[in-house]
């Protein structure tokens, strides 16, 4: 996807100790951002009319889905009249995947105090939810919210926090799965244990597929490097793997699909990006869109609105990309019904 283009000034962050960050949240003066993050980038300008309004955007780690979110934002914001270096300042750190990293980015940008936050995925959402109960946060491409205790329920938190879901009906993934392995009797699911999206999905997967005599087998990969060795212990128990938009395993998706070649497993996605990684076939949200919507959220918060006075939202459109060569190599045919209706066949 190409990378959104802005005029942008580079901020060097001095690196900060994990100690360092240890206390309170709010009331704090703002700490230098850790050395581990990665992409920060900050720009403004003033303008005539005021001050320009300052938005911090931070991701647990940065890989093609959670960059179309980040994307996404920002050119909404930029739709809506916000723009980078006339009337708007924007800094990204992105965590690298270190939950602790996260929380130093949390707490730097709870001091700062911008006009509001966008935090990409759970963890970071976790992190920033914990570090402010005064900026708005807006969290994106989280799951599950509630689960996360980001939120108590769907409903207008009446707190600082709002957000969009990627959340997925699990039904027409299980429908995919049939047509894909006609008679599938046993599933593999990769995750990574720390993720509680993940895990919740899990325990979804083995109520709704072990209702229909279908097994799930879990198969837990902490790190990305553990990816390759929890999939191999799938070869020869199940006649399908399946991912969600879990960050570790998509961050190491190359991993599982080796595995899968290897062993001729298909490989089954939520997350549209990964069937150029790999998967055969993927039924998911489009991440570009989930960031428009959080930046249309964004802007109604730069124009006055609260955020705890706007409901968290879900995505309510479901695209399909396929890759039969991709399937063939895993040892399997994509129906041509379902080639012919795919948003999108890679090749």
């Amino acid at each position: 996807m190409a990378k959104f283009v802005q005029t942008l000034i580079v901020s060097a962050i001095a690196g900060i100790t994990l100690a360092a960050c240890g206390g309170g949240a709010d009331t704090k003066p703002a700490a230098a951002a850790p050395a581990a993050a990665s992409g920060t980038t900050t720009a403004s300008a003033p303008v005539a009319d005021g001050t320009p309004k300052r938005v911090a955007i931070t991701a647990i780690v940065e890989h093609p889905a959670l960059d179309a979110v980040r994307k996404g934002v920002e050119e909404q914001l930029a739709a809506d009249g916000y723009k980078v270096g006339e009337n708007l300042t924007i800094d990204f750190q992105s965590a690298q995947g270190n939950t602790a990293t996260a929380g130093q980015i949390a707490k730097k940008f709870a001091g700062d105090n911008p006009d509001a936050i966008v935090a990409i995925a759970t963890p970071s959402a976790q992190s920033m939810v914990a570090a402010t109960r005064t900026v708005p946060v807006v969290f994106a491409a989280v799951t599950d919210p509630v689960a996360a205790k980001l939120v108590t329920s769907w409903e207008p938190s009446g707190t600082n926090v709002t957000g969009v879901s990627d959340e997925l009906p699990l039904e027409p993934q299980i429908d995919l799965m049939k047509k894909l392995v006609p008679n599938v009797k046993s599933v593999g699911y990769v995750y990574s244990p720390g993720e509680v999206n993940s895990t919740v999905i899990l325990e979804q997967l083995k109520a709704k597929l072990g209702a229909q005599g279908i097994e799930v087998v879990g198969a837990p990969a902490q790190r990305t490097t553990d990816i390759s060795t929890a999939a191999n212990g799938l070869a020869g128990k199940v006649q399908l793997i399946y991912t969600t938009t879990d960050n570790n395993v998509v961050s190491g998706y190359e991993a599982l699909y080796k595995v899968a070649l290897a062993n001729k497993i298909p490989l089954l996605a939520s997350d549209t990006d990964t069937v150029k990684r790999g998967a055969a076939a993927a039924l998911g949200v489009n991440y570009y869109d989930v960031g428009l919507q959080t930046g249309k959220i964004v802007t109604r918060i730069l124009k006055g609105e609260k955020a705890g006075a706007i409901a968290p939202q879900k995505m309510d459109k479901l695209d399909l990309f396929v890759n039969p060569k991709g399937a063939e190599a895993q040892g399997f045919t994509i129906p041509a019904d379902l080639v012919s209706t795919a948003k999108e066949v890679v090749q």
